[in-house]
């Protein structure tokens, strides 16, 4: 049930994705319904209609609600009473396929919440970006990174000014899985990540230097203004790249780098971020998320911890917490605050209020844009030996 605006029901969920073998699809449903605003309640979980029928119980979803197609679920959906229908489509499908399917839902007049990159290539994801500001439909992007009580909490402080003007930022995404040749095993997850014409131009820049830059854009708020990157296959005969960096050069002067590794022995999802600002530095990593550490010349060093009751928590950060001090909230519940901030947007636009499609506290079309325009620029300034190009997009989230 929803309690912001009008809109006094749960939200009905169809999820694309989440078949056999599939992780990702089960975390977009744990993350929907924990705050209790939406239910699943049908979906086309795989392109086997045999497969998706039989996962659905698994998702207790009724058989007759479980698709065999993204065409078939859309007009069968709509073809239902207004209050039976789903309000919002979850993409939880590799990247080639994230375009038609949220185009499909969009046409249909459906919201979306869409799984990162946005789109195989930018040139879709501007497309999209039309048909999301013409459709009116609420668009997220899971950068469920943005999250994290603390992640928002720094995002309020600096844009509050508390660590001065920001002039350089690092951020990581440090991961060891593909150290090997693990796509040839035939791990579904390996498999189409490395594949050119299922995960698009970048391989380990595609899939998580995405989140690394995202983050600082989130989180610092600066505009970027030229890229100088270096992608490289350390693997040999893989066909996408599997370590890089960027160097970022921001509309204000300040310099940032983005890291991203697949290669790195005993590393897992090690996404981290420093921040370094005329007043204050701060530094935060997702592996340790309910800790970060702001510095100052001259003080002693602050942890801050993720605690709703704290004097020192400001209000972006108290809004993203669950749990009282001491007890973690983590990856399903960051997962979470993406879609509680598309739920709000959601009663919004059912209730016939007005909402914006890219002034949002979670990530939206824009930043997906944002997203596909990075990777574009990054390979291609790899290309050229590291040339200096243009990372500015009208899209991009102000």
């Amino acid at each position: 049930m929803s309690t912001n605006g009008k809109l006094n029901r749960k939200l009905r969920m169809a999820l694309v994705g989440g078949g056999p073998g599939a992780f990702i699809g089960r975390v977009h449903v744990t993350a929907a319904v924990l705050d209790n605003r939406a239910s699943l309640v049908a979906g086309a979980f795989s392109s086997d209609p045999a497969k998706s029928k039989s996962v659905a119980p698994d998702y207790d979803v009724p058989v007759a609600r479980a698709y065999g197609s993204v065409d078939e679920m859309i007009a069968s959906e709509r073809a239902l009473p207004a209050d039976q229908r789903i309000d919002f489509v979850t993409v939880a499908t590799p990247n080639h396929t994230h375009f038609p399917i949220a185009k499909a839902a969009l046409a249909g007049g459906f919201n979306v919440i869409c799984d990162k990159p946005l789109t195989l290539d930018l040139a879709q994801a501007e497309e999209l970006h039309q048909l999301a500001k013409s459709s009116g439909a609420v668009f997220a992007v899971t950068h469920n990174y943005t999250g994290y009580p603390l992640v928002r909490q720094a995002r309020q402080m600096i844009l509050n000014g508390e660590l001065g003007d920001i002039q350089a930022v690092r951020a990581f995404y440090i991961q060891g899985w593909l150290r090997s040749r693990l796509e040839e095993s035939g791990q579904k997850q390996a498999a189409w990540r490395t594949d050119p014409t299922k995960s698009g131009a970048a391989g380990c820049f595609g899939d998580i230097a995405t989140h690394a830059y995202n983050l600082a854009r989130y989180m610092t708020g600066l505009l970027p203004d030229k890229v100088s990157a270096n992608l490289k296959v350390f693997e040999p005969g893989r066909a996408l790249d599997d370590y890089g960096h960027a160097v970022i050069r921001f509309q204000n002067g300040g310099l940032g780098t983005v890291t991203a590794s697949q290669i790195s022995h005993g590393r897992e999802n090690d996404l981290s971020i420093e921040i370094d600002g005329t007043l204050g530095a701060l530094s935060w990593r997702q592996e340790e998320p309910n800790v970060m550490i702001v510095r100052r010349n001259g003080s002693p060093h602050a942890m801050y911890t993720r605690d709703p009751n704290a004097p020192f928590m400001n209000d972006m950060g108290k809004a993203a917490c669950r749990l009282p001090s001491g007890h973690p909230e983590a990856f399903f519940e960051a997962f979470a605050n993406v879609y509680r901030g598309a739920y709000d947007d959601m009663v919004k636009r059912a209730s016939g209020e007005s909402f914006s499609l890219t002034d949002t506290v979670y990530p939206n079309i824009a930043d997906g844009v944002d997203g596909m325009n990075f990777i574009q620029q990054c390979v291609a300034s790899s290309q050229q030996d590291g040339a200096w190009l243009s990372l500015a997009h009208p899209a991009q989230r102000r």
